[in-house]
């Protein structure tokens, strides 16, 4: 599902592992199509597609590293933060590991697989949102997809100033704790490279979402 290769093109640094295509926004007013796409890495059904109730949210992601917080935009992807929600309030993230880090180029670290090979994902997938004039500075929360309209779970947390196509949708600020993210990358990853499994293993051991 996603690939662990760095490119470069056009002078920027991009991930085939966060990967291309921008596709329309999802329609709000019109409800979420979460999308049946394959088995399902962890299975725990589908979010609604219903977001009036949705409301903002703060994420707490417990890690064997530290706790990072990051506030939810809610009203910029709705559909993203919907699903996120969902997912964690059913256990999906507990006991996952965050299995690749990149160091040159782009600078993240990508969590939201229970297989922790990179090609799991819930069993859904929906559209894109919130890619007009998308960046990636330090602290950003965007997902990661293999192609347009194909978000899941996988995530990536942004520890570095990052330059890519605005083609993954942005759902979250960190707000507390980004120096987390920071040591988990000086330690570089397992194989010495600068893209892979991080060189100490990093579990997210829970998800708590509270309302704002």
């Amino acid at each position: 599902m996603l690939s662990n290769v760095l490119r470069v093109a056009a002078g920027a640094a991009l991930a085939a592992g966060l990967l291309t295509g921008p596709t329309g926004p999802a329609s709000a007013a019109a409800g979420c199509a979460y999308t049946p796409d394959g088995k399902a890495a962890r299975s725990v059904g589908t979010p609604p597609g219903d977001v009036s109730r949705l409301r903002p949210y703060a994420a707490t992601l417990h890690t064997n590293h530290g706790a990072v917080v990051f506030e939810a935009d809610t009203a910029k992807a709705p559909c993203t933060t919907n699903s996120f929600a969902y997912l964690a309030g059913r256990k999906y993230f507990d006991g996952t590991t965050c299995h690749r880090l990149t160091t040159a180029g782009i600078f993240v670290l990508q969590c939201g697989d229970p297989t922790g090979t990179g090609s799991g994902g819930p069993g859904y997938r929906f559209a894109d949102e919130n890619l007009t004039g998308a960046v990636y500075p330090a602290g950003t929360v965007a997902m990661a997809n293999a192609g347009p309209g194909t978000n899941g779970s996988q995530f990536f947390l942004v520890y570095q100033d990052t330059r890519l196509p605005p083609h993954y949708t942005p759902f979250g600020k960190i707000t507390r704790n980004a120096r987390v993210l920071v040591e988990i990358a000086k330690k570089g990853t397992r194989d010495g490279g600068s893209d892979g499994a991080p060189r100490q293993q990093v579990t997210v051991d829970s998800v708590r979402i509270a309302a704002r």
